[in-house]
């Protein structure tokens, strides 16, 4: 126990927002969330500022920040490396889950709000309607993944 304590480092809170990695992520997930608000625009042809802190839309910004992560981590630490593999492997989780999971649970939401909308028209009234924009399509997630790569390689030549 001794042992392992001694191995222990002290963590700063300037470690945290230092930290190459952590900040390739937060900036892919940014700009995944601004690039949905002008993708939104694109499609619906209306500004909507809450699309900033969607968690479903184009591009995928989970998949953005993991990805981005698992690049940072491969180019500065190692493609070869145990940390590169569990990155990875999060990586690909976090990306099934968003287009698998919860895009499952979004179109469930749309059909129970359906059925809530028939209800209300019959005069029964309901809570607030269930979130829709859940998870992601194959399209959404493999464009995050792909800003999450040119975000950690714009990173690497910016900060070497």
């Amino acid at each position: 126990m001794g042992l392992a304590r001694s191995r222990l480092r002290r963590v700063d809170r300037v470690d945290i927002i230092t930290n190459r990695h952590l900040v390739t992520g937060v900036a892919a997930l940014v700009i995944a969330q601004v690039l949905k608000v002008f993708f939104d625009y694109w499609r619906t042809k209306s500004w909507k500022s809450a699309m900033l802190t969607s968690t479903g839309g184009m591009p995928s910004s989970h998949s953005a920040l993991v990805v981005s992560v698992m690049i940072s981590i491969g180019i500065y630490e190692g493609f070869d490396t145990p940390l590169f593999a569990v990155s990875t492997a999060l990586a690909l989780v976090v990306m099934h889950d968003a287009a698998g999971i919860r895009r499952a649970a979004g179109k469930q939401a749309e059909a129970i709000n359906f059925l809530f909308s028939r209800l209300e028209k019959q005069g029964i009234t309901l809570d607030n309607k269930l979130k829709e924009l859940l998870g992601h399509s194959p399209l959404e997630v493999f464009a995050g993944a792909v800003l999450g790569i040119v975000v950690a390689l714009a990173a690497y030549r910016l900060f070497p």
